[in-house]
């Protein structure tokens, strides 16, 4: 749900409850727009989040970690400076605006002071600002005096709230009446355009909760009523909405409006952070690809160049064999072709300045930097076709990724190719091993690599006589059925076979070829790619991809 003030009103009174008499402990600025606060409570110790993007602006409480830049930002050391241990002492909400404030005892060692920090949840407008007796301390986001602005956000003026829009009050009855006399159409529009606070997506909620025509009583019931249900909805098993109370059929019930807000960010952070982890990753692929094919395009142009060396070698052979024929000062001459069997003729082009022998050396040497070249790109082009089939590799794992945690050796699989920075503090960090994608059918563990790290991993895990299974002409996942060399079920060996087609980049079609073949058939080649085996006595089934999620286990 938008953060209108209708939802703030709920989250604000939330806030209170659980955060009053709470003394902040720490303060983290991540980026321009998110601040952590960590607060010692009654209750424990919790994370409040105030996050003010202009799109997911929010205030919840969250769990996840808030690593602090090596600089604090500006606006962050202000914070530090005046609110470290200082007590909360209330949290409420603007009537009818998106803006909440908590209120502080300010305690240092001189004095006790009383400030304010409102949160405005507005959009691309959201801010910040720290009060003390009317005055602003300090803004996120300032103004100043020569900007044209409304209202003037800097230190040392006197802090004034955005002008009030022109609407009605949702806790005004006969308002409300005069908005739906004689009026058709939308009626949500209606209501998000004419009550305060009330969003479209909130307006839609009370449309929805009361058939698709509430009336003005019913609308002023729906916006005054304390019965709170939070919920996540969800379309398509994808998180849509947080929201106080929903008529959807496909929801999550919560306890609290803050718990629910903080599940749905939850996912849709994640959902984003992976999204964001695939691009970087991808562009910093893509660009090395390009690389290596343009490479590849230069070493197929000289090897080109090459395709006439034996002509070249020829020309120099003939000239040899005619040199009784040819004085200085000829341009070229006609000779007979004697590895043609027809008896057939080729033209020659002579140095005009060079003797009949300089002019034969001169396609000897020719002849022989040709052949060189020819050798030496010749190895260059196989080296280039392994580290873009390696890198391809990588793009499939990518591409095949569900989640961060299938992304993070891959993340250090680029690092170590130098495609994506180092840690900016120079220390190597540890990276933690992520379990393989585990199944289990008929008693039998089916386990699958995420990445080539994994691949490689999971082909030093298994036993020789485990089946190792790989699709055949496609990049894939490492797939092991741990039988230890017992008979493997039909249904199993299909089953292992469909994973690993699912995961790789033949997934997108259908009767797929899969080898399979016992580990002990498996190689991997001294100084091979991550991921890359050489596998003998192998067989193949064709199978359609299916990702069998109904088999998934944890490990």
């Amino acid at each position: 749900m938008p953060q209108d003030a209708f939802t703030i009103n709920f989250i604000a009174k939330e806030l209170d409850q659980t955060l009053v008499g709470g003394k902040i402990s720490k303060i983290v600025q991540q980026n321009k727009d998110l601040l952590t606060f960590i607060i010692y409570t009654r209750n424990g110790t919790v994370k409040l989040e105030i996050c003010l993007s202009a799109k997911g602006c929010r205030i919840n409480l969250t769990g996840a970690e808030a690593p602090a830049p090596k600089t604090a930002l500006g606006f962050c050391m202000l914070l530090r400076k005046h609110l470290q241990n200082a007590e909360i002492t209330r949290v409420g909400q603007i009537e009818d605006e998106r803006i909440v404030y908590f209120d502080f005892n300010c305690t240092s060692e001189f004095e006790l002071a009383k400030m304010t920090l409102y949160v405005e949840l507005m959009g691309k407008y959201s801010n910040a600002v720290l009060v003390q007796n009317g005055i602003i301390v300090g803004a996120l986001k300032t103004t100043a005096i020569g900007e044209n602005t409304r209202r003037v956000l800097f230190s040392g003026v006197k802090y004034s709230l955005p002008e009030p829009q022109d609407k009605y009050s949702p806790r005004n009855m006969a308002q409300i009446t005069h908005i739906f006399d004689g009026t058709d159409g939308d009626k949500a529009k209606i209501i998000s355009d004419k009550i305060k606070g009330v969003s479209y997506a909130t307006a839609l909620e009370i449309v929805s909760n009361y058939g698709g025509n509430p009336t003005a009583a019913e609308v002023f019931a729906y916006l005054n009523d304390e019965i709170c249900a939070p919920c996540v909805t969800f379309t398509d098993g994808e998180p849509t909405d947080f929201k106080v109370r929903s008529s959807a059929e496909d929801k999550r019930a919560f306890d609290s409006v803050l718990e629910a807000q903080t599940a749905y960010y939850a996912q849709v952070n994640a959902k984003r952070d992976f999204e964001d982890k695939v691009r970087k990753l991808s562009l910093a692929l893509a660009s090395s690809v390009k690389k290596y094919e343009k490479r590849l395009a230069n070493i197929g142009q000289k090897l080109l160049d090459c395709r006439d060396m034996e002509t070249v070698k020829l020309k120099g052979e003939l000239i040899t064999a005619n040199i009784y024929a040819i004085s200085r000062g000829m341009d070229g001459f006609e000779a007979v072709n004697y590895y043609d069997e027809k008896g057939g003729k080729i033209k020659i082009a002579l140095d005009k300045s060079l003797s009949p022998a300089d002019n034969a050396q001169k396609y000897y040497k020719r002849y022989a930097k040709l052949k060189r070249t020819a050798v030496s790109v010749t190895e260059q082009k196989k080296e280039t076709e392994e580290k873009l089939n390696y890198l391809h590799s990588i793009a499939s794992h990518i591409r095949n990724a569900e989640n961060l945690c299938d992304l993070i050796e891959t993340e250090e699989e680029l690092r170590s190719l130098n495609l994506i920075p180092a840690e900016q503090n120079g220390k190597k960090k540890t990276v933690k091993i992520t379990p393989y994608r585990a199944y289990m059918l008929g008693g039998i563990k089916i386990l699958a690599g995420r990445n080539n790290a994994q691949n490689d991993r999971l082909l030093k895990s298994i036993s020789s006589e485990d089946l190792w299974l790989h699709t055949q002409s496609y990049h894939s996942s490492y797939v092991a059925i741990i039988c230890d060399g017992k008979p493997v079920p039909d249904e199993v060996l299909l089953a292992a076979a469909e994973i690993c087609a699912f995961y790789s980049d033949g997934r997108d079609g259908s009767k797929i070829p899969v080898d399979y073949t016992r580990r002990a058939c498996v190689k991997k080649p001294p100084k091979a790619n991550a991921g890359f085996v050489i596998y003998t006595d192998y067989k193949t089934v064709l199978v359609d991809p299916n990702a069998h999620e109904e088999l998934r286990i944890e490990l």
